[in-house]
């Protein structure tokens, strides 16, 4: 049922995140100040993102924690003209958190 803004509620299913990019993630500057564009090819360079929903299955990852992944791993969706990710929790390969997790996280 919508919101009273008309927006309907996301449920993210299974072990799906949702995550939006930081709006720096296009260009990028080296240390020395030197601007690098969207569009220059980079050896697998791995991408920060902002979990927005996690699905019900989802064991180590809450929304609000940062995630590390690889951008080949990935689906793109615009909900409501926001322009969203789509990961498995499996293609993640670090969270920036700011609590304490004692799980290992791993598939057994």
């Amino acid at each position: 049922m919508p919101d009273d803004k008309g927006k309907q509620p996301i449920t993210m299913l299974a072990d799906r995140l949702l995550v939006a990019l930081p709006a720096s993630e296009g260009e990028r500057h080296s240390r020395s100040g030197i601007l690098i564009p969207a569009t220059a090819q980079v050896a697998k360079r791995l991408v920060w993102a902002e979990v927005v929903a996690v699905g019900p299955s989802v064991r180590s990852i809450t929304a609000g924690d940062t995630v590390l992944f690889s951008p080949d791993d990935r689906y793109e969706v615009e909900v409501q003209g926001e322009d969203y990710l789509i990961l498995r929790e499996r293609d993640i390969h670090a969270v920036a958190s700011e609590r304490i997790v004692t799980e290992t996280g791993l598939y057994l």
